[in-house]
């Protein structure tokens, strides 16, 4: 069934709890396979190298990001591995699901109302919008 799950992450509270039903979901598969996408916003690497000493604290911060989402899955003794791109988040994880054979794309909303998402635009709504395989919205 859901044999490759891909669980966009970003390390936020929306996203641990995408973790928790990405990890509930595989749990019950065998065989299955949860992929972590983290997508670096580049929006947001100024900021980052503004404040950190060196490329290493910059992805050593980025893995710690991604430390309860891992734990999630470990928990549930989930397989899975981490994938990192560069890139504006929505755009990049549909083209990433589309074109890796994804079965299941899991993510995190942040539950904005129609002004705010109309207004700010929403990953997890570029996502659905866009994406050729099946998604979970976990709010």
């Amino acid at each position: 069934m859901y044999q490759h799950i891909l669980l966009a992450a970003d390390g936020s509270n929306n996203a641990i709890r995408a973790a928790k039903e990405a990890a509930y979901i595989a749990s019950l598969i065998p065989d299955a396979e949860v992929e972590i996408l983290f997508v670096v916003d580049l929006s947001k690497v100024k900021e980052e190298v503004l404040h950190s000493q060196n490329h290493e604290e910059i992805e050593l911060k980025r893995k710690q990001k991604l430390m309860p989402v891992q734990q999630e899955l470990t928990e549930k003794d989930v397989k899975y591995r981490v994938t990192f791109l560069n890139g504006d988040p929505g755009p990049m994880i549909v083209d990433y699901a589309n074109k890796n054979s994804v079965d299941l794309l899991i993510i995190g909303s942040r539950g904005l109302n129609s002004l705010q998402e109309f207004v700010l635009g929403s990953v997890s709504h570029k996502v659905v919008k866009r994406a050729h395989c099946p998604v979970m919205i976990v709010k």
